[in-house]
């Protein structure tokens, strides 16, 4: 993964429907049958919310019979993990590195 992703997961993550989802696939797989049950919105839209996750890497897809189930892809969320870890606030040092001193 590289920065790009972490765009395109950011990108994804900007719908509070998509962080939902993303919440409720913590705790284990489930099915996109469990899924609508928690929101109030048709199935083309939560299957337009998923393709998006796992077009993302956030969330890996599986079918079973017609039914799919979803769950977090954990190499995405730890690359995420680091990526934001590694986003650290420092001081200048008095003096220096600042273009408007």
């Amino acid at each position: 993964m590289n920065e790009l992703d972490v765009a395109l997961i950011c990108k994804a993550l900007g719908d509070a429907n998509r962080l939902e989802i993303v919440k409720m696939l913590s705790d284990g797989e489930k099915c996109g049958c469990r899924l609508l049950e928690r929101f109030s919105i048709t199935q083309p839209t939560l299957s337009h919310h998923m393709k998006t996750l796992v077009d993302c890497g956030l969330v890996n897809d599986r079918k079973q019979g017609k039914w799919h189930y979803y769950s977090l892809n954990p190499e995405a969320l730890s690359f995420l993990r680091t990526f934001l870890d590694e986003l650290v606030c420092k001081e200048p040092t008095e003096g220096k590195g600042g273009c408007c001193q």
